[in-house]
């Protein structure tokens, strides 16, 4: 990857659902790849994540900068649980 495609790849937040129904909110550049970390099928992933298996994606978002994502994930950490279950319902009928 050259630096212009660096530039142009997004980062994303994004919140997970696991198997106890809790959510986890995280950012990477590569959904995909840190799905599959979470999941357990490539090494990484979160400790949180990985004893409550299997964890799906819910809810994404792209970002312009890992700055941006990182102040992003931060925000929806503060959220409550309600107000997250929203934003998926959202997503979801916009989708």
């Amino acid at each position: 990857m050259n630096a212009d495609e660096e530039q142009e790849s997004p980062w994303w937040v994004y919140l997970l659902q696991c198997a106890d129904h809790s959510l986890y909110a995280g950012v990477t550049k590569d959904l995909a790849r840190r799905l599959q970390q979470h999941n357990g099928q490539l090494a990484g992933g979160a400790r949180y994540t990985k004893a409550r298996r299997p964890a799906v994606l819910v809810w994404s978002e792209a970002c312009d900068s890992r700055s941006d994502a990182q102040q992003r994930e931060y925000a929806l950490r503060r959220l409550s649980r309600a107000q997250k279950l929203a934003l998926i319902a959202g997503a979801d009928e916009k989708g």
